[in-house]
């Protein structure tokens, strides 16, 4: 297990804002016009949330979507900042956008999920940066790589920026999937483990596609003792040039707000005493998981000293579909997800397969 990393990392937050959660980025996907961004805005300022962003250079799948504006939107974004005096953001994806951003102003920069996939485009934007003060959040890559996704945030430290952010905005995935992209909870979680101070912010938006789900998934993000959400917000989201199934109004943005719970991220003194006893509890159990396992992979061993004395192929296809299909039926019985026993059970499978690879004598790579 890779231990904590120490980066150079200063509190993510501003003038005017308080340190209770969830800070709030909220805006339209994309700039449209000046009168769409401002009318927009003043509706989020008035829901006190402090931090406005939209998107000028819109990078999308296939050159004919509509791509933003480009620089013609950035004096949409200062009419925000002077009309609401709220922070504006925005997403740089190469050098010139990021010149362009800061001779406009612009106070927060973010970058998105394909230019974190890309450690040449996130060198370069950070050789840009060097000497300059400003906040950046770094979104996940496409792909759900933890190490990637660090070593982006790794990049612009090292450049000197202080004030950095995560955010948590889903995994592309080719399998069907209720999700635009995928949460794979488990990657921001270990991202956190490894940054402790680093702030996570959630963009239940884009892991949702639509607005069905929103607040589901903002719960959850707050649930994780996540910083904060970045929810994107249009006062006409039916008729949005990009992405317009998964913003909300104002008001709508309002009304998910009024109902997250916010969790203390440490138990009261009073039930310290009772959630103690639990993880007693958890720790005995997965001790006994530990012993388990160790016992399977020993029967697993002699399996594979049978097939190397019977001259049989190590991966039997038919004997695996078996384990997985009757382990998922008894796994939902139990009230497991399907996606959890078959991530449980899959990786037993690898590792099995590793200890009669030992037995049998071959290299992994020849299956």
């Amino acid at each position: 297990m890779m231990s904590t990393l120490k980066l150079e990392l200063e509190p993510f937050r501003f003038d005017g804002m308080s340190d209770e959660r969830p800070m709030v980025i909220a805006g339209p996907c994309s700039a449209e016009s000046e009168m769409q961004m401002v009318e927009t805005a003043k509706q989020i300022a008035a829901l006190g949330i402090k931090i406005f962003r939209a998107g000028i250079w819109k990078p999308r799948t296939r050159p004919n979507s509509f791509e933003g504006y480009g620089s013609k939107a950035l004096p949409w974004l200062k009419s925000v900042k002077e009309e609401t005096g709220m922070l504006i953001a925005t997403e740089v994806a190469n050098v010139k956008h990021v010149y362009e951003s800061l001779k406009a102003g612009v106070d927060i920069l973010w970058i998105g999920a394909r230019t974190t996939a890309n450690p040449f485009s996130v060198q370069e934007i950070a050789d840009t940066l060097k000497g300059i003060d400003i906040p950046v959040m770094i979104k996940n890559p496409v792909n759900p790589d933890v190490e990637l996704w660090i070593g982006a945030i790794e990049r612009l430290n090292s450049a000197g920026i202080r004030r950095l952010a995560a955010i948590h905005r889903g995994f592309s995935t080719s399998e069907k999937s209720n999700y635009r992209n995928e949460p794979n909870w488990q990657i921001p979680i270990e991202l956190k483990r490894r940054i402790p101070e680093l702030p996570m912010i959630t963009d239940p938006s884009h892991i949702c596609g639509k607005r069905a789900g929103l607040l589901e998934i903002s719960q959850k993000a707050m649930d994780l003792n996540f910083s904060g959400l970045i929810i994107e917000t249009h006062i006409n989201p039916d008729e949005a040039m990009s992405d317009a199934a998964q913003q909300l109004t104002p008001s709508a943005l309002g009304e998910l707000l009024h109902q997250l719970i916010i969790r203390n991220a440490e138990a009261e003194n009073g039930s310290l005493a009772t959630l103690e006893e639990l993880r007693v509890d958890i720790d005995k159990n997965d001790d006994l998981i530990m012993d388990i396992l160790e016992i399977r992979m020993k029967i697993a061993e002699q399996i594979g000293q049978y097939k190397k004395e019977h001259n049989i192929s190590i991966l039997q296809s038919k004997r695996w579909d078996s384990i997985l299909q009757k382990r998922t039926e008894i796994g939902f019985r139990k009230g497991l997800s399907n996606e959890f026993i078959e991530t449980v059970f899959k990786a037993i499978h690898e590792e099995s397969i590793n200890h009669q690879t030992k037995v049998m004598g071959v290299n992994k790579e020849h299956l």
